[in-house]
């Protein structure tokens, strides 16, 4: 078997590569655009529309339908991912990761960048998956709470594990086993996505930051905290805070965080809840800290000597974009030799030395070492095993709890 040498980038050059992404992907505010539309397809009657549709609602998950594979014969794999969400070389042409598996393997991957928002492509797939139709698509990326509705509604395919031995092994213990995927038989995780506190050096003017509630309590940063606008983070963080188990809080447990955040909103503690902007407020100084997503912080921190963050000892949000196999795909067996072969841990690290979140493959180190030294001992791109213990997962919700939970916090935000 041929091995493939990762594409290999001095420091300088990663850290020009960084910088060069604060104007293309941080730019497209992707992730404001991913987590935002979590709770807009419930406080928007997504699930209404889908019993509407004929569609079931989530229950038990069922497994997807499949067809005949046609993987021996077409040597073929259709990919959709979101922009910016792979390596690409200087030439802005080819991803060589994808090179690399074509060349081993004689399969070729037809990549596209059309997933912008997640429920601008559910809405995509929707009326084939629906009708039982193949999709076009092989393999597709969603975050993890539209990755478990497919789950449960049945449209996504078990996964063969005898075609993962790499992805079995080397997944990282903190993303083994989901509520919404028990034991990973439907998806495995592309790439993790922590909340931290961030903050500006220069704004806090010496003032200390370890925690939610120096964020929500401290009257030195009136006016100058910045918090998210996906429920999730805001409120799991603050939960996390007040001591409360992110998977297992009850409702009252919800509404007592909501209520804590109304009294910083109430008091002028809060300056604003925003998506991936706060990066802009951040920056200037406007914010003196603020919730932060780390794929933007590792950016920041390369941009500025100013930007900095922290892991609160509550423990901080994790959630994941998602690989899964959609209903009817026509080449499942080259789709899951293709995720398997990004959980060798050298691809891997090329994949976290270009995108910059937290890589879910083990062994990842001493590959991304040589690609660029700087990303291997991020935390935020490979978490040691102390950070992995602080991390929590924001439980699933029922159709009623998501409802229910959007509707307060949209109130709270004025959304």
């Amino acid at each position: 078997m041929e091995q493939y040498e990762p594409h290999r980038l001095t420091p300088p050059q990663a850290a020009a590569l960084r910088r060069s992404l604060r104007g293309g992907r941080a730019s497209l505010t992707r992730r404001s655009l991913l987590r935002a539309t979590a709770g807009g397809a419930f406080a928007a009657g997504g699930l209404g529309a889908l019993s509407a549709c004929g569609i079931p609602p989530a229950g038990q998950a069922q497994g997807g339908t499949s067809t005949e594979d046609h993987s021996a014969r077409e040597k073929t794999v259709h990919f959709s991912n979101w922009t910016e969400y792979i390596d690409i070389d200087d030439s802005g042409k080819h991803h060589p990761t994808l090179d690399a598996f074509r060349k081993r393997t004689g399969i070729s991957v037809t990549y596209t960048e059309d997933i912008n928002d997640n429920n601008e492509f559910f809405g995509k797939i929707k009326p084939q998956l629906a009708a039982g139709q193949d999709t076009g698509r092989d393999l597709i990326v969603l975050t993890d709470w539209l990755a478990a509705r497919l789950i449960r509604l049945g449209w996504a395919q078990k996964l063969d594990v005898s075609h993962l031995p790499n992805a079995y092994t080397n997944l990282s213990a903190p993303f083994r086993d989901p509520d919404w995927d028990p034991g990973r038989a439907y998806s495995y995780p592309w790439t993790g996505i922590p909340t931290v506190i961030a903050y500006n050096k220069k704004a806090l003017d010496g003032v200390e930051v370890k925690s939610v509630s120096d964020l929500l309590d401290n009257p030195r940063l009136k006016g100058r905290v910045g918090l998210l606008s996906e429920m999730r983070d805001s409120v799991g963080m603050t939960l996390l805070d007040m001591g409360e188990d992110l998977g297992t809080f009850t409702d009252d447990d919800f509404d007592a965080a909501i209520a804590r955040l109304q009294k910083a909103v109430d008091k002028g503690q809060i300056r604003r809840f925003t998506g991936n902007d706060y990066t802009a407020d951040l920056t200037k100084g406007d914010f003196a800290a603020c919730l932060a997503w780390a794929g933007d912080v590792v950016q920041l921190k390369a941009d500025s000597p100013d930007i900095d963050f922290v892991i609160p000892d509550s423990g901080y949000m994790t959630s994941t974009d998602n690989l899964l196999i959609p209903n009817r795909a026509r080449h499942k067996t080259n789709a899951e030799r293709l995720i398997d072969f990004y959980y060798e841990p050298q691809r891997a690290a090329e994949l976290a030395a270009y995108i910059n979140y937290v890589t879910p493959v083990d062994g990842v180190k001493p590959y991304l070492a040589k690609i660029d030294e700087g990303a291997a001992n991020d935390p935020l791109i490979v978490p040691d095993k102390a950070m992995q213990a602080r991390s929590h997962a924001f439980r699933s919700l029922s159709q009623k709890e998501e409802t229910v939970y959007e509707e307060k916090f949209a109130k709270l935000t004025g959304a």
